[in-house]
């Protein structure tokens, strides 16, 4: 890691000896082969911070492994501009950048930006000033919640909502907008939960607040004004990849206790969430992992139909995928560990299987009743879609009969 010496100017000597041994904010832009915006755009944004801003603000530019011009421009702009400082991390990532200078940071609140500014700068005190009151403990700015004005193309307005509400089902999050790059945290709180935060890339933020709801922490939410830039360089779709899989990765660490949250705030402050939000995230969980359970399904069954009949191998494919999927579902759907009643709950589910043998294998009869000799592949979609109808049916059973009486 490399790092620059301050360069303050005359005009802010009066704040220039507080910030270099004690800033209040300390805002980091991420940067990765950015060299077209990075040199207006911090100009733009120290300007702002001298003429504009009440607090002493150190601004850092992250650089995480640009290959372009962007790390001697970085240092060009470190070494004219006053409060301003270059850091070089050689590894890719927005999320180990910002851990990086965070965990390293002398400020009371720690901030990020994305390079491009997107988000309005009118909204930068709003988002910093009830941490550094103490009224909040981490901020974050929504372009989905009323107020907000945002301009960007349907594609990624429809993918932002989506990755949200998916959120809100699977990990229960209560916060409107995990995306926007535009977020501050108090240092007392980001120094209780980087250690906890595994994500190194684009999901790291998003990680980073549902560990401070979970950690009880009060969460502000600042409506921003909006102005997509159509030259981005974020990949949607190896950014959603990544996104699934750290949901997943959080979700089932929470839910199995590898994850170990600390309650920071009094839980009289934060109520639990709402039993319909519990029963959403329960039923999204179980969901996703009755999907995974049906792919499994249906390549046992293909496996089987070679050497058995059409019910023999449905049922020796169904009941297979039936244990894997009480386990799985008694750890991350509904958050049970430990041995306890682990035998009487697989004894449940097996029950529970007979439902869905049941319903697979009448779907199975009816189709040989109205279509002779019908194909290997008219039996698995027909299977498939049995199987996904008495998803709801399990999921009823499972959560109040099958695991009733386990230590959650």
């Amino acid at each position: 890691m490399h790092t620059t010496a301050y360069a303050p100017d005359a005009r802010l000597a009066d704040l220039v000896g507080q910030a270099r041994g004690h800033p209040h904010v300390e805002i980091v832009i991420p940067v990765r082969n950015e060299e077209r915006d990075l040199a207006p755009s911090v100009r733009r944004l120290r300007a702002y911070l001298d003429n504009a801003f009440p607090f002493p603000t150190r601004l850092t530019i992250a650089d995480n492994g640009s290959t372009d011009g962007t790390w001697p421009q970085a240092l060009e702009l470190a070494s004219k501009l006053p409060l301003v400082r270059a850091v070089r991390i050689e590894r890719p990532g927005r999320g180990g950048a910002l851990r990086m200078v965070w965990s390293q940071s002398d400020a009371d609140v720690f901030a990020y930006m994305d390079v491009d500014l997107s988000t309005g700068l009118n909204a930068l005190l709003p988002l910093i000033a009830p941490l550094l009151s103490g009224h909040s403990d981490v901020a974050s700015g929504t372009r989905l919640a009323a107020g907000a004005r945002v301009i960007r193309g349907p594609k990624r307005e429809i993918i932002s909502r989506c990755y949200n509400m998916l959120l809100h089902v699977t990990l229960g999050a209560g916060f409107s907008d995990a995306q926007c790059g535009f977020k501050a945290i108090r240092a007392d709180a980001a120094r209780a939960l980087l250690p906890l935060a595994g994500d190194s890339g684009w999901f790291f933020d998003t990680e980073l607040l549902v560990l401070a709801e979970r950690a009880g922490l009060r969460i502000h939410e600042v409506p921003v004004d909006w102005i997509d830039d159509p030259d981005s360089r974020v990949r949607l779709f190896a950014t959603a990849v990544g996104d699934l899989r750290g949901i997943v990765r959080l979700g089932t660490g929470l839910a199995r206790g590898v994850i170990q949250v600390p309650v920071l705030r009094s839980a009289a402050l934060n109520p639990p969430a709402a039993p319909a939000r519990r029963l959403a995230g329960e039923l999204a969980r179980f969901v996703l992992v009755g999907l995974a359970s049906t792919a499994a399904y249906a390549l046992l069954y293909l496996l089987f139909r070679r050497l058995l009949a059409a019910q023999a191998a449905n049922a020796v494919s169904l009941l297979l995928t039936a244990v894997a999927n009480t386990a799985v579902n008694r750890r991350v759907t509904f958050g049970i560990r430990g041995r306890p009643h682990a035998a009487r709950h697989q004894a449940r589910g097996l029950i529970a299987f007979g439902v869905g043998l049941a319903l697979t294998s009448g779907a199975l009869a009816a189709l040989h009743a109205a279509v002779p000799g019908a194909s290997r592949s008219a039996e698995l979609a027909v299977l498939v879609a049995a199987n996904l109808a008495a998803t709801l049916v399990r999921f009823g059973l499972c959560r109040g009969w099958v695991f009733r009486g386990g230590s959650r």
